[in-house]
Formats: structure tokens, sequence, C-alpha cells
């Protein structure tokens, strides 16, 4: 019998463990009461569990046997400010609050196999069960990292899944190497002198330095990088005056930069700066910048690539597993962890009839793979940790 006819039993508890976790949303670092269920949880289940790392970050421990391996297992589980629109009965309770990108379900599938994992005890070693606040806005993994993760709960190696709603149901993905883009961002303040709109003469225009940063920065990909790389720059926010007849004294922007290689990151890093700061002095405009919260690329162990996608072939069958042809121009911090840690990070087709893109107010989870993950994570931890 497979794990996943096995774990068949738990499909109803996973489902209203989801459905509570979508209900009751809570924003990166402020995860406290689905910190302390996840927690109550894992104990319940003999876990030794340790909380309050990275903030609100929670790890589960289970050991068996003699063996001497560890694998850590991640999951994240904040939520979005974003008002839901799905109509569910199990909808946001917290107006402006919602899981639109699946951590809910991520969350559901690792309990769900930390469940399955300490009554069948089918390995052979260590699992830490990593569970992760704050992966949409402040870097929790690295957060995690820097109090100690994994000089706590040392790990031979690192495994994420992230659900996409765009792939068929119950379809697994995987890529070596870089999966995931870096994401860099800045915010810009351009401080000028204002004035009356009938004499521009006397002011330094902070709307005009914009604009042309804008336009520059466009020719950040055609005219600084190798034609064979990619890479995007976007200005998402613009901001300045409130009158018609008034140049404003200041304007504000943000830019956000991404990339598929280090190489291609730090030129993009370097350069964004230089362009904004010589084109504000052209204008006689001051710029000063802020850094945002930025992850690095993603990029996949190939060895533990392999053998992941391995494990979703042994478990689902070749016409199941998919080798994604790109990266993703999205950013996930996970990458960070991968830079501590060999590993691999995979995706799981979630597609339903009425499936919505990630951070769209109409996106929901869907339920109907939450076993097909869960089991994946228990074969997985069994394979990695019997493994020579």
């Amino acid at each position: 019998m497979q794990t996943v006819e096995r774990m068949a039993p738990l499909q109803d508890e996973m489902i209203a463990l989801r459905h509570h976790f979508h209900a009751h949303p809570e924003l990166g670092l402020e995860e406290y009461n689905t910190s302390k269920l996840v927690a109550s949880l894992l104990e319940g289940w003999g876990y030794k569990v340790s909380t309050g790392i990275g903030q609100t970050g929670v790890v589960g421990s289970l050991s068996n046997g003699s063996g001497r391996k560890s694998v850590g297992l991640r999951a994240d589980f904040d939520a979005l400010p974003i008002f839901e629109e799905t109509g569910l009965a199990y909808t946001s309770k917290t107006p402006g609050l919602m899981h639109a990108c699946g951590h809910d379900g991520h969350t559901a599938m690792l309990l769900a196999a930390a469940k399955y994992l300490s009554e069948s005890r089918q390995f052979d070693g260590t699992v830490h069960l990593i569970f992760q606040p704050a992966e949409e806005n402040y870097g929790g993994a690295k957060l995690m990292i820097d109090d100690g993760l994994f000089n706590r709960f040392p790990c031979d190696a690192v495994f994420g899944m992230h659900n996409m709603p765009d792939i068929e149901a119950g379809v697994f993905g995987f890529k070596e190497g870089s999966l995931f883009a870096n994401a860099e961002g800045f915010e810009v303040t351009l401080t000028g002198v204002g004035g009356h709109a009938s004499t521009p003469e006397v002011t330094h225009d902070p709307i005009v330095a914009g604009a042309s940063i804008v336009m520059a920065l466009q020719t950040l990909v055609s005219r600084n990088l190798d034609p064979m790389e990619a890479g995007v720059v976007t200005v998402g926010v613009f901001q300045a005056g409130r009158a018609s007849n008034a140049i404003p004294q200041s304007a504000k922007l943000t830019v956000d930069a991404r990339a598929f290689t280090t190489e291609v990151a730090d030129l993009l890093k370097r350069r964004i700066p230089e362009v904004i700061r010589l084109q504000a002095e052209s204008f006689g405009v001051q710029a000063t910048l802020t850094p945002m919260t930025g992850y690095p690329v993603l990029v996949n162990d190939v060895a533990m690539t392999q053998f992941a996608r391995k494990v979703a072939v042994d478990m689902v069958g070749k016409t199941r597993v998919i080798d994604l042809k790109r990266p993703y121009t999205g950013a996930e911090d996970f990458s960070y962890m991968l830079q501590q840690r060999p590993g691999s990070y995979l995706v799981l087709g979630a597609q339903h009839k009425t499936s919505q893109p990630l951070h769209h107010p109409g996106y929901d989870f869907n339920d109907q793979v939450l076993l097909t993950g869960a089991a994946y994570w228990a074969d997985l931890a069994r394979d990695f940790l019997l493994s020579a």
C-alpha cells in the first residue's frame, strides 16, 4: 500500500486545518496564533518543539531508529494584506488579510506529514519540520537562520514546496539550478525646489527628474545586460504633488529589480543607484535611496533535485512529473536556506475549475492536493534518511 493510501484517513483533518488557517490569517512576524496551534499539534504528536525562532517560527524535531542523518522540510505560514473576494464559508475573518498564496495549504500538508511520520515511524534518523514566518515580506527564512536555525537543528539537506494554480492538480514540477529570481528593491526620495507652475525656471522639479529616471532605468536591461541574459526593472510607485499649478518639493519612487543569476543581480544592484543619482543630479535634484527587503536567486542543488524528482516519480509515476522549462520571475526566501544547506525547492500543481493566480483576492488553495503533498513529504523524509 502506498503512503498516499495510508494517509487517506487524515484527509478530512487536513482540510479542516487548512480551512482554519485560511479563516484566521496573520501577517508576517505576527503569526502568534498560527505558531501556537502548530506547536501544540506537534507536541501532541510527540515532537520536540522549539518556538520563537526568527520571532514566530516553529521547528518540530523527531528522531527514530539509529540513523545519524537529518533532513529539514519547510512550510511557510504567513498571509497577505489583501481583501478576500472568494465568498467561501471559511473566508478570512480579518478584513484586509487573506491567505492568497496557499501558505495555509503548505502548513496543513506538512502538519499531516508530521502526524503520519510520528505514527508510522517509517524513517531512520531525524526530521526537522520548519514552519517559517514572514516569507512574503520580511525574509523569515533569513531571520530563522540568523537565529541559529541550522546550528540548533542540523540538516544534511533541506526541501521546500509551493503550490502552483496554473499547473494541473497533483503534477510535480522540478528544475535544477535557478528556479526563482532574486528580488532587489529601493525606495527613492527626490528632493528639489518647489514653486509656482508658472515659474519653473526658479525651481528644481522632482517630477521631471523622476520621469527621466523612470525612462533611464528602462535602458538597464536593454543596454547593460548581455542579450542572452534576463532581467526586469520596474518602477512600481511614483508619487508627487497635489495641485496642478504647483511644482512640488519632493517625489517618491519605488524600484523593483529581478534577475536569475547572481552576476546580473549584482549588476542591477550597482547600476540602479548610479543611474538614479546621476539623473537626479542633472536636474539639480537630490536622490536619497533606501534599500528594501530583497531575496537572493533561488538555486536548487542538482543532486538533491534529482533525488526529490525520483521520490515524486516513484510516488505518482513519470507522467505526473514535469521538468520546468524556465525559472519563475517571482522571488522566494527559501533561497536563503539553500545558501546554507544543499536541497531543492519544488512545485505542486493545484489547478481547479475556478483557479485564480497567486496573490489574487479570489485565490483559494486546492484541497484536493493536500493528501498528495503530505504523502510526498513523508516519502521524501523516509527515502532521504534511508539513502546512503
